[in-house]
């Protein structure tokens, strides 16, 4: 079982995993167009998280994950519970390239017909929330800021997360 990973799997798969590879999906693109109730916000003031957002010619790179044999079943059951938590991901499969290798991965996507779906929100705005938002699992800032420090340990260039990253900075900086 291969799950591919954009975003926190990245740094944080929580589940066991037998080998890593860097891999590439196309038709579709990391970007923060999910607002997030639980674990990045609140109802009240959400904040965003990263999905896999449909789009024509994009690619996203990213990790695959091979789950360690037996550990499947337990696995899948994880990842629903920690991804479809408010069911504004659809949990798919989707050929991503490693190498010269197609691999089938689980991957969590998300739906743009559900009420927390936000694509197409300016860099300046999604910095602003990210800036402010806080949720069960902690400050949104952290998210993004573990998230593209991740990515550029692998050599995995996201312009747009790089500069999220520095305009965060700038403005928790500010911050009273």
């Amino acid at each position: 079982m291969w799950v591919f990973g954009y975003g926190s799997l990245i740094w944080h798969p929580g589940f066991p995993v037998a080998e890593r590879r860097i891999a590439r999906l196309t038709g579709w693109h990391r970007s923060f167009c999910m607002r997030s109730i639980h674990h990045r916000g609140t109802e009240e003031a959400p904040g965003l998280v990263l999905a896999l957002d449909r789009a024509e010619g994009a690619v996203c790179d990213g990790v695959a994950f091979r789950v360690s044999p037996g550990a499947e079943e337990h696995t899948l059951a994880e990842l629903r519970e920690r991804e479809l938590v408010s069911s504004a991901y659809l949990e798919t499969r989707l050929p991503v390239t490693a190498g010269d290798e197609v691999l089938e991965c689980l991957a969590y996507v998300i739906d743009p017909d559900h009420v927390q779906y936000c694509g197409g929100l300016p860099l300046e705005e999604q910095a602003q929330i990210i800036a402010q938002a806080t949720g069960g699992r902690g400050p949104n800032r952290d998210y993004l800021w573990n998230t593209a420090a991740h990515l550029a340990e692998l050599g995995l260039a996201d312009p747009d997360l790089e500069w999220l990253s520095a305009r965060v900075r700038q403005l928790t900086a500010a911050l009273p």
